[in-house]
Formats: C-alpha cells, sequence, structure tokens
C-alpha cells in the first residue's frame, strides 16, 4: 500500500527505492543474541528443614529465594526464616532488618499471607523486647493477636506480650493479660505452666511480698512431667531470682539447675545468664570461679555472634553481587540488541519521516489552500452584508421617508424634493464605490434629528419630541451621531409601517453617565409571533456597538415603549 501510494506522487521512483533499501537494511543485519538462563530456585521447604541443623546452608538458600523470586509471599517467607536465623544467632539488628522488609511484601487484606505476617509480627516484638524496646515490642505483639486464629500460638503471643509490658514495668496490664490467658486452660498442659509461672513471677515483681513459690513449683513439675526443657529453663531462673534474697542456697540451687538445662538445650545466652546469677548468690571464692567462666563464655558468644552476623552478611553481599552481575550482563545484553536495532532502524527512520514531512507538507498545503478560500468567502459575505446593511439603512429608509413626505405633505416642493433625492443618490453612490460619508455638521445635529422624527409626522399620526437641544449632543462624537440617526430612523420607520398608533413621543434625556432615548406610542404594539428583519437587526447589532442596550415593554393590543441606554463615556 505504501508503495502504490509513493507511486502516485512526484519522484516516487527515488523515494520507492531508498524504502526498499532501508527495509532490506532492516531485514538483512539481524543477529540473534539468546538471553542469559534464570538461576535455579531452591525449594523453602527444603530450606526450613535445614534451620537448626545447618543453619548457614538454610540462611544461604533462603537468601536465593529473597532474591530472585519473583513471588512476594515466598519472598517474605524466607525473609522471615532467614530472620529467626539471626536470631538464634544473635544478630537482632539483621534479623529486624530482614523481618522489615518481609514486612513491606505482605499484605493482611490477604488471606494466604496473615500467617507468614502474625509470624513477622511476632518475631518483630521478640527482637524489640531483647532490645529493651518495651513500646516497640508491646506494638508488633498486638499486631501479631490481630491475626492469630490458631489458639496455641494465640498463647505463646500473650505470654510475650504479658513479659514486654512486666519489663515495662506495667504490672497490672500483665497480671491481667496472664490472668485472662490462664482461664480455661488445662492445668496439665505446657500453656498453662509457662502462663502461670508468669503470671506469678510478675505479682511478685509488683509484690515482693506476694508467696509466689508454690505456683513457680507448681509449673515447673508441669514443665518436668511434660518434658519441656526450655520451660524447665525459665522455671530455674524464675525460682532463683524468687529465692536470691530469702533463700540463696536455694537460688543458688536454682541457679545451678539453670545453668544445666540451658547447657542441655544449647543456649549459650541462657548459660551466660544462669553464670550472672550464681556471682551474684554465691560466695567470694566461688563467685570468682563461675565470674572466669562467665568471662570466656561472654567473649565466645559475641565471637560466634560477630561471626556469625559477618557471614549472614558475606552471604547476603555474594548474592547480591551475583544478582549485580547478573543484571549487568542482562544489560549489556539488551544494550547490544537495542544498538542492533538502532543500526537496523536508522535509515528506514529517515525515510519513514521524509515520508511523514511529504505528507504533512501535502495536508497543511491543502488546509492553507481551504483556509485562505475560507478567509476569502468569509470577506466576501462580510462585505456583502455590510453592503446590504448600507443599502437597507441608506436607500431603502431613505425612499420610504421621502415616499411619506410626498404622501402626507401635497405642499412639498419641487427643488426640496430633488434635494433630498440628491442626497440619497450621493449616499447609494457612497456605497458603491466604498466610501466613506462625510460627517454630519454637530452644530446643527439636534436640528436634523428633529427634522428627521417630525418627517414622520401626519394628519393621522402626532410626534413629540422633548429633551433634544444643541446642550444635548455637543459631547457626542460625529460616530456616535451617524449610528444614532441611523437607529431612530429605523424606529420610526418601523413605527409608521406597523404600529398604526396615533401619538408619539420620544423624549431625550440624560442620566448620570448615561444618554437615555425614551420611545413611547399608543399603537398596536408589537404581536408575539412577529419575526425581527434585517432592519431591527442592524438597530440591535448599532446599540451593542456603542456598548448601550435596550428594552421593550409592549402591551398589545394598545401601546409598546422602547428604552435605548447609551453610556456617555464612550461617546465624548
Amino acid at each position: 500500500m505504501i508503495l502504490i501510494f509513493l507511486n502516485q506522487m512526484p519522484y516516487s521512483g527515488i523515494v520507492t527505492k531508498i524504502l526498499l533499501l532501508s527495509l532490506l537494511l532492516f531485514t538483512g543485519c539481524r543477529k540473534n543474541s539468546s538471553p542469559l538462563p534464570p538461576p535455579q530456585l531452591p525449594d523453602l521447604e527444603k530450606a526450613e528443614q535445614l534451620m537448626y541443623s545447618q543453619p548457614d546452608t538454610a540462611f544461604s538458600l533462603l537468601n536465593t529465594l529473597a532474591t530472585y523470586s519473583n513471588d512476594s509471599l515466598t519472598v517474605a517467607s524466607a525473609l522471615n526464616y532467614m530472620a529467626i536465623i539471626q536470631h538464634d544467632a544473635g544478630d537482632l539488628y539483621g534479623s529486624l532488618e530482614s523481618l522489615l522488609a518481609a514486612l513491606k511484601l505482605l499484605n493482611p487484606a490477604k488471606e494466604t499471607n496473615r500467617y507468614t505476617l502474625q509470624a513477622v509480627y511476632n518475631l518483630l516484638g521478640t527482637n524489640s523486647l531483647n532490645l529493651k524496646d518495651y513500646p516497640a515490642a508491646i506494638h508488633y505483639y498486638l499486631e501479631s493477636l490481630k491475626l492469630i486464629e490458631e489458639e496455641s500460638f494465640k498463647q505463646i503471643v500473650r505470654n510475650n506480650l504479658g513479659v514486654a509490658y512486666q519489663k515495662k514495668g506495667e504490672y497490672n496490664k500483665a497480671i491481667d493479660i496472664f490472668a485472662n490467658a490462664l482461664q480455661g486452660l488445662p492445668d496439665t498442659t505446657i500453656d498453662y505452666a509457662r502462663t502461670l509461672s508468669n503470671l506469678a513471677r510478675t505479682k511478685w515483681l509488683e509484690n515482693p511480698a506476694y508467696p509466689a513459690s508454690a505456683e513457680l513449683k507448681k509449673a515447673l513439675r508441669i514443665r518436668t512431667i511434660k518434658g519441656d526443657e526450655w520451660g524447665l529453663n525459665a522455671s530455674f531462673a524464675h525460682l532463683a531470682d524468687f529465692y536470691a534474697a530469702s533463700n540463696p542456697d536455694s537460688a543458688r540451687y536454682y541457679a545451678r539447675q539453670m545453668y544445666a538445662s540451658a547447657s542441655a538445650i544449647k543456649s549459650p545466652t541462657d548459660r551466660l545468664e544462669a553464670l550472672d546469677k550464681l556471682i551474684s548468690y554465691s560466695p567470694a571464692p566461688e563467685a570468682k570461679s563461675y565470674f572466669q567462666a562467665y568471662r570466656v563464655l561472654g567473649d565466645s558468644l559475641q565471637t560466634a555472634r560477630t561471626t556469625a552476623k559477618n557471614q549472614f552478611a558475606l552471604i547476603r553481599y555474594e548474592a547480591a553481587k551475583a544478582k549485580s552481575e547478573n543484571l549487568a550482563l542482562q544489560k549489556e545484553n539488551a544494550e547490544k540488541q537495542v544498538k542492533l536495532v538502532r543500526q537496523k532502524a536508522a535509515l528506514f527512520t529517515i525515510v519513514l519521516v521524509f515520508l511523514l514531512a511529504f505528507v504533512a507538507g501535502l495536508i497543511w498545503y491543502r488546509k492553507k489552500q481551504q483556509q485562505l478560500n475560507w478567509m476569502h468567502q468569509q470577506k466576501l459575505r462580510e462585505a456583502q452584508l455590510k453592503t446590504s446593511q448600507k443599502v437597507h439603512d441608506v436607500v431603502a429608509n431613505g425612499l420610504y421617508r421621502i415616499m411619506t413626505n410626498i404622501e402626507h405633505n401635497p405642499a412639498l416642493e419641487k427643488p426640496t424634493l430633488l434635494d433630498d433625492i440628491e442626497y440619497l443618490y450621493e449616499k447609494s453612490r457612497n456605497i458603491s464605490y466604498d466610501e466613506v460619508d462625510q460627517p454630519i455638521q454637530s452644530i446643527d445635529f439636534h436640528q436634523k434629528i428633529s427634522k428627521l422624527i417630525k418627517s414622520f409626522a401626519n394628519d393621522r399620526t402626532r410626534v413629540y419630541i422633548a429633551g433634544s437641544d444643541a446642550q444635548l449632543w455637543q459631547t457626542l462624537n460625529l460616530k456616535v451621531k451617524t449610528e444614532l440617526e441611523q437607529i431612530l430612523q429605523e424606529l420610526m420607520i418601523n413605527m409608521k409601517k406597523h404600529s398604526q398608533a396615533s401619538q408619539v413621543i420620544v423624549k431625550f434625556e440624560r442620566a448620570g453617565k448615561e444618554l437615555k432615548i425614551l420611545y413611547t406610542d399608543d399603537g398596536v404594539g408589537i404581536p408575539a409571533n412577529l419575526k425581527p428583519g434585517n432592519g431591527w437587526r442592524n438597530t440591535e447589532n448599532r446599540i451593542s456597538g456603542l456598548n448601550g442596550w435596550f428594552s421593550f415593554e409592549n402591551n398589545p393590543p394598545r401601546g409598546l415603549k422602547i428604552q435605548i441606554h447609551l453610556p456617555v463615556e464612550y461617546s465624548t
């Protein structure tokens, strides 16, 4: 279709050859470029299984998922598991960073996101609690509780929330949470033991005289029966603190039990806490050995945490570096493809621009010709309209006035009639030559107006004029006077033709900054179905051209009032 169109234009052979050449270049420079293969994503469940046995391997697999997966829930789940590994290794700030990244990807309105979201909020609370940011911990635990449906997990988070209030020193709130959580729980369950131990400890912290030993030991017995090793560790800690002031031997006993329990569950943080208690509760010689063990364990724990933190950072760095290199290769590949496309399309683009410019120029030329033709026709119509207006106002109305004079003035002298006819001839001649009428002499304009209006009086119609004196017209310029003469002439001719009036009054007056012309007759008025002709439309245009306005008071079948208002400033 393009070639057929071009063949109909000048220079079509050259344009066609250029187009064909560009198409050949466009199709002949193609070069295959194979994309880089995406990385192999590991399985999320497999990585989860390795979290506690091989945390470094699990973290690396999870980080690969978080870096390359396109599924937001998978990425958020991987980041949550990474945060758990970081938390267990003591990298609390790194864990917070991973959790906050996961939080941005989860939508609470999506049912599939709720489970991961509640776990993220709970771990955020636990990290904040360990960092002693208790208000933040409370906030995150409350957000987690809004989403949890499983009762066992809800019990865990309620206890965490109560501990946060306890650490913050708001014991009454913590007691209320633990007491409400305890209701309805069988007194043989791990949840019951956890809640009971926390409740007793909080009551004792709030009131050191509170006898918490029975409830703390009851919780210990339940945990022993259930084999809850992490719970036993917490019970030993609570009992050691409770007996610290009243019974140092019992306090040391439970502190040693806590140390043994922490060693069994391989929790260096709890071992360190147990050694801190033994240092506080033991005599000086014994405390010295505990202090030595505390210092060695503390240094070892700090080294392990630093190593883990660095290891996690290194894994993330390597993954980010690999992704960056992958993206760089993809970018380079894409740039090569873009360069090839640009080279192939360059000549074709030039030809296309040439064709578009040629077509646009042709369209512009045609539109320009149409516009010039329209403007010419518009000028002709305006000139015809202007000539038509002049013919109506000057020739038709002038002839009508002469006819009226002849009809109602039998004694009209021949020289006067010839003068009027000659004046009308000069006016019509000026129209044919498009000449400007000579201006009216301003000194006798009031007389001219009076003569014009009086010329429409006869035996059946009496015409009265009021307010037209020389002083009234002195401030009006010649253009306004010329327009007013035509307006009044059209007004009186319409009266003569249509009104059947026996009495006509034309009154002129100055009202502030306005010149008012008041026309009144006792004729038949204006019928409702009468359509205005050219004469009246010309009159409306003249009044508007002088920035004036007019109004009717029509009372058929007897009488018509017309008011014409013209601004004096426009006229001076």
